[in-house]
């Protein structure tokens, strides 16, 4: 039957003196459904509803009551009876709210870590230790100042990374990011600081980095096709392994022989090579592995030590040590997710 609003105005009257009385602990929330579903069941009319906020962390709960509206829609009520405070309210004004982890005291806010995320890339494997590396870099950075240069030089390798080759086209791609210029401007002066904590290990920690570990950083010269599936590539390493790119091409020229196949060579440094290969000694094939989804098969034709002196090797000596002192500050920080 319709009701009026005399009759829902004391039915809010009551709907507040009940939450008031709800227990607050949490090993009582079940009482409270039960002492809600009673006082519901004789106002069938509301059709009333109780949300338990159970925060971690505390004993303590919090409780909003749903209400139907005799004109429609619905009316949410909420109760704090010790410090004035509803749920709602206390969890937008926490420190916390917009925060998604918290790394030694520095924070990552939602909105920097989708700035983070966009700038990493959105396959990015190890998403997590990611955002976490950069909570610890905002902590060694968050006092340094730029020269003009640097912010220049920041901002035109992002730029460059991106093939954003004119102002119009990086407006684009802020535009279709949801990034504003502002916006933009504070995060690569962000990624200026961090490449300045980079350089840090360039020289002679790179160098220490490389006399400790010369086997990260030979070249491999090598070979390698992946497809959808291993029985053909099987067939690919059946024979010399000088001949197999020779096999490769062949079966790429032969009509209806190469659905899906793809060959790939490169002489370069072996963490740039694919994992299936980077621990292939010289003279040696590989695979077929599963790999990205398909299937690999390889031949490492040679392998070359590391170059002390090559600027190549040593920027990847360089990164190598970055991220290995990263490794062991992620390993010794205290981490506090939010969005679990």
């Amino acid at each position: 039957m319709p009701i009026d609003q005399n009759t829902f105005a004391t039915d809010l009257a009551d709907a507040v003196a009940l939450l008031r009385r709800l227990p607050p602990a949490r090993d009582a929330v079940r009482d409270a459904h039960r002492r809600v579903r009673d006082w519901a069941a004789e106002r069938p009319w509301l059709r009333a509803d109780l949300v338990v906020d159970e925060p971690p962390g505390t004993t303590r709960v919090g409780y909003d009551l749903l209400l139907e509206h005799p004109e429609g829609g619905t009316v949410a009520l909420s109760a704090e009876v010790d410090d004035g405070v509803p749920w709602l309210v206390d969890h937008s004004t926490h420190w916390a709210a917009g925060q998604v982890v918290n790394v030694d005291g520095h924070g990552l806010s939602i909105f920097t870590a989708l700035s983070t995320i966009r700038a990493l890339g959105a396959r990015d494997r190890q998403l997590h230790e990611r955002l976490v590396d950069h909570c610890i870099l905002l902590g060694e950075v968050e006092d340094d100042t730029l020269t003009v240069a640097e912010t220049q030089q920041a901002a035109d390798e992002f730029r460059r990374r991106r093939g954003l080759t004119t102002r119009a086209r990086t407006l684009e791609w802020l535009a279709d990011s949801g990034l504003s210029e502002d916006a933009f401007r504070e995060h690569v002066k962000t990624q200026a600081r961090i490449a300045r904590v980079r350089e840090r290990f360039a020289g002679d920690p790179a160098r220490r980095y490389l006399a400790g570990h010369p086997e990260r950083f030979t070249v491999r010269r090598a070979a390698w096709v992946t497809g959808p599936r291993p029985e053909p590539l099987r067939a690919l390493l059946d024979g010399p392994v000088t001949e197999f790119a020779n096999r490769v091409t062949a079966t790429l020229l032969a009509p209806g022989e190469a659905a899906g196949l793809r060959l790939e060579a490169a002489a370069t440094l072996t963490p740039r090579l694919p994992e299936p290969l980077r621990d292939v000694p010289a003279g040696t094939a590989a695979g077929p592995v599963p790999y990205d989804g398909g299937h690999l098969a390889g031949v490492v034709y040679e392998v070359v030590p590391p170059d002390p002196e090559s600027p190549e090797v040593l920027d990847a000596a360089r990164d190598a040590a970055f991220q290995a002192w990263l490794d062991e500050r992620r390993c010794a920080s205290e981490i506090k997710w939010f969005w679990l």
